[in-house]
């Protein structure tokens, strides 16, 4: 999975029309076949898996409403919040903000720092300004939990749920940024589903999200992940995949946009709890991931 087509063909891949498909009962049977064979590989494994293929008629979700937490896929709907107030013109991708690490629980509204993190980038930042761009750009590609806080505390968490649900999730909550301990403690953390996760990113590939020119540039940001151990790995080298990858102790989670060398694109969602280590849980994803593209995309 490292090659790279001209974004300009991306967008065809993606623009593609849909079509009707009278066997697509049965091409769900043939998915749920499929997953069931491969979840069953990890007992202990909470699955949840949502598949959108408008090419084949096909929308399938397996524990597609069943919460879990949401680790770092609540920055997908931050991405989309941020680029509906710029599409609104209210703030500019190159404006900038103070880089600090300071923020309030919305327990009490007492003072923590992130200490737990996958970005060094943002940190050598501290006591200056970045722009909101790049803020966005290490909050997608490396996770960049300093710099979720950042943005989610310039745009305000009800402002990313109201934008989610508008868009047409209905269990997925976006409450605070992340570390908020206190807030975790009393079980007021960030949730997500597939389904929920799916719908999201529907609406960036069918550039319905924000508006078409905001909707390709998300594309492009998801499609520099460099987080590439669950989806990805499970599919052929040339297949592009823009997507975000969520993990804490036992959580492991991808929501992708699959797009084909030749083909049409569809959405892949695969959210995992309960295997202690990530490498189990990122095989778990890859294979979950080979088998949908082998019913969908067969060679």
């Amino acid at each position: 999975m490292n090659s790279i087509l001209p974004l300009t063909i991306v967008f065809m891949i993606l623009s593609t029309g849909c079509k009707s498909n009278s066997g697509s009962v049965a091409l769900s049977q043939q998915l749920h076949d499929a997953i069931d064979a491969v979840v069953q590989t990890q007992p202990d494994a909470v699955v949840a898996v949502s598949i959108i293929d408008p090419s084949t008629s096909t929308e399938y979700h397996r524990n597609g409403d069943r919460l879990f937490h949401a680790a770092s896929m609540m920055k997908v709907p931050v991405l989309i919040e941020l680029y509906r107030q710029t599409d609104l013109g209210r703030i500019g991708l190159d404006d900038s903000l103070d880089v600090h690490n300071r923020f309030r629980s919305i327990v009490d509204g007492s003072e923590y720092a992130i200490e737990d993190d996958s970005d060094d980038d943002v940190y050598e930042r501290l006591g200056r300004r970045m722009s909101i761009r790049d803020l966005a750009y290490q909050m997608i590609t490396v996770s960049s939990n300093l710099a979720t806080n950042l943005l989610i505390q310039f745009l305000s968490a009800d402002s990313v749920q109201t934008t989610s649900e508008r868009l047409g999730t209905t269990n997925m909550i976006t409450l605070r940024g992340v570390e908020d301990l206190k807030a975790y403690e009393r079980g007021q953390s960030n949730r997500a589903t597939s389904r929920d996760l799916a719908v999201l990113m529907e609406a960036i590939r069918t550039e319905t999200a924000v508006s078409p020119a905001a909707d390709r540039d998300m594309l492009g940001i998801l499609l520099k992940q460099r987080f590439n151990e669950m989806i990805p790995e499970g599919l052929p080298e040339r297949v592009l995949v823009a997507h975000k990858t969520g993990q804490i102790t036992e959580i492991n989670h991808d929501a992708a946009i699959v797009i084909p060398e030749t083909g049409e694109s569809y959405v892949l969602v695969i959210l995992t709890e309960g295997l202690a280590e990530p490498d189990d849980s990122a095989e778990l994803g890859a294979d979950l991931a080979r088998a949908v593209h082998g019913v969908l995309r067969p060679e």
